[in-house]
């Protein structure tokens, strides 16, 4: 699957999704770090190294222990796993401390925006409309691919993608 929320079986579209589901239910360590202001307490999140995005622009909401949370920053470390901080008020609402074991559903909220020509040919052949896409003349192709990734959000893309997947579809 594609950073991208689009869902695409072999010969249709499915329904469009805004979230991307990162973790259920999963057992976690409350993270305990003195000296790091904000980041005293925070929590690793497992298998995050390959979700791409800058500081400020990966939201997440979900639960730590039944305590809603919405729109954390999803914090990028070079080379590692995310991770998120645990303020005071949601440890207050767990009872929970540095070193605790909490469990942890979480999804991200953010655009996934597509920045790869790769990424967009993915999704064509995801929808099995690649050889098609490749068959087109090159400025028709760079066309295509320029039309998707000049959209300024995801669900832009999503539309442009899903309407170009229809015109190759109909192709002979």
């Amino acid at each position: 699957m594609t950073r991208l929320s689009l869902h695409l079986k072999k010969g249709s579209l499915t329904e469009l999704t805004n979230h991307h589901l990162i973790l259920k239910n999963k057992k976690l360590i409350l993270q305990h770090v003195p000296g790091k202001g904000a980041w005293t307490y925070h929590l690793v999140i497992p298998d995050t190294k390959d979700i791409h995005g800058k500081w400020g622009f990966m939201k997440v909401s979900g639960t730590i222990d039944g305590y809603e949370f919405k729109e954390l920053n999803l914090a990028p470390i070079k080379g590692e796993d995310k991770r998120i901080s645990v303020n005071g008020e949601i440890r207050k609402a767990i009872g929970k401390g540095g070193g605790d074991e909490v469990v942890v559903t979480m999804y991200k909220t953010t655009d996934s925006r597509l920045t790869k020509e790769d990424d967009v040919k993915d999704c064509f052949k995801d929808a099995d409309v690649y050889k098609k896409f490749s068959a087109l003349p090159v400025d028709d192709q760079e066309q295509i691919l320029k039309d998707i990734l000049s959209q300024h959000d995801e669900n832009g893309q999503e539309q442009k993608i899903v309407a170009h997947i229809k015109k190759l579809t109909s192709k002979k």
